[in-house]
């Protein structure tokens, strides 16, 4: 048995979402690029390479792991370039998005040899947190002026919109994507190409994948353009758990049970939107709140049911664990950063990488 920590990929379950990506571009005609912000642990790139189209970055480095390791349609897309990163971009992208005219005008030069886009914000979203809504007041993300757009219109091939968040109402997403094509839609009918971004939870369970697949296929007949979707949880979502050991059980007005994780460290977006983590079955007479082993308070997986009594050196099961924590986990208090293992899909469990004391040491100075 692996040392916990550690994060266990399930191809098997990988695979699920993977086929109902390929089914939406079958019926709809949309491409699909796995949004590295997301999820960007390359030992499993060999499974979704298959199915998706390629990948879409939000920085140099991102864009750089998915020529390497993910190959196909490689996007470069960044809130800002700097000078001394825009010619690597450059090389190793074959589209690049820009999130201004001004970063449009400034690298219009360096940019030259490539299919170019810009970041367009429609002015409404889903998300309900603040933090992560790209239309909130005063947004930074894109530009949102029609007029001034359509002033550098000749200077770019295609759009992305990017305004959903785990939204998994087909209703909305089609309300707002009316909302662009009344605001927009002279401009996008001048483009070739046109992202809609991620956040479409459209691999979740019940979702309509038909009426989205008609509805973008419509939309891509009606301006002639081939659509491209980011999905990051939607291609992973459910695929990937956190594996623990109980290390302790107290009780102060609660049963609590510490664990070797760290919601602070593995899974921080938990603790950025306040969220509980998810256990399964979750069921039975005995309450627990599983808590982190850092020394920050708040470092709360959440609180469960189990139908026994948790003893230190039980092994649980956090469910739901792949978007947003790989690519955030951190060294806070020193903790070990869990392990990455793959369950393939004959069964078989590899460990794929392994951290230590010499990764910490190195992340400092």
């Amino acid at each position: 048995m692996l040392k916990t920590p550690y994060y266990l990929i399930d191809k098997s379950k990988l695979l699920k979402n993977m086929e109902k990506i390929a089914e939406l571009r079958e019926k709809s005609g949309a491409k699909s690029l796995l949004a590295l912000k997301c999820f960007a642990t390359w030992s499993v790139f060999d499974l979704m390479s298959e199915y998706m189209d390629g990948t879409t970055s939000s920085s140099l480095y991102e864009v750089k792991l998915g020529r390497e390791k993910f190959g196909k349609e490689t996007h470069a897309y960044s809130v800002a370039y700097g000078d001394d990163e825009i010619d690597e971009v450059v090389d190793n992208c074959d589209k690049i998005i820009f999130n201004t005219i001004n970063q449009l005008t400034r690298f219009e030069a360096q940019s030259a040899s490539k299919i170019r886009g810009l970041r367009v914000n429609p002015g409404v979203s889903t998300s309900e947190w603040l933090i992560s809504d790209p239309s909130r007041p005063n947004s930074r993300l894109g530009e949102w002026d029609p007029k001034k757009i359509e002033a550098v219109a000749d200077k770019v091939t295609g759009f992305m919109f990017h305004n959903n968040c785990e939204n998994d109402d087909f209703d909305r997403f089609s309300e707002m994507l009316s909302h662009i094509e009344n605001t927009f839609g002279h401009l996008i009918e001048k483009m070739k190409w046109i992202s809609l971004g991620g956040g479409i939870h459209f691999t979740g369970e019940g979702y309509p994948l038909d009426r989205l697949a008609e509805r973008l296929k419509g939309f891509s007949e009606k301006y002639g353009v081939q659509v491209y979707l980011e999905p990051g949880e939607a291609s992973i979502t459910k695929s990937t758990t956190l594996e623990v050991t109980v290390l302790d059980t107290l009780f102060n007005g609660k049963n609590l049970a510490i664990v070797d994780s760290s919601i602070e460290a593995h899974m921080l977006d938990l603790l950025i939107y306040r969220e509980s983590a998810k256990m399964e079955p979750n069921e039975g007479d005995h309450d627990y709140m599983v808590c982190g082993k850092s020394c920050l308070a708040g470092d709360i997986f959440g609180e469960f049911k189990f139908d026994h009594e948790l003893k230190a050196g039980e092994r649980l099961s956090i469910q739901n664990a792949a978007g947003y924590t790989m690519v955030k986990k951190n060294w806070f208090n020193g903790v070990n950063m869990p392990a990455i293992a793959i369950k393939e899909l004959d069964g078989t469990i590899r460990t794929v990488r392994e951290f230590g004391y010499q990764d910490y040491v190195d992340s400092l100075s």
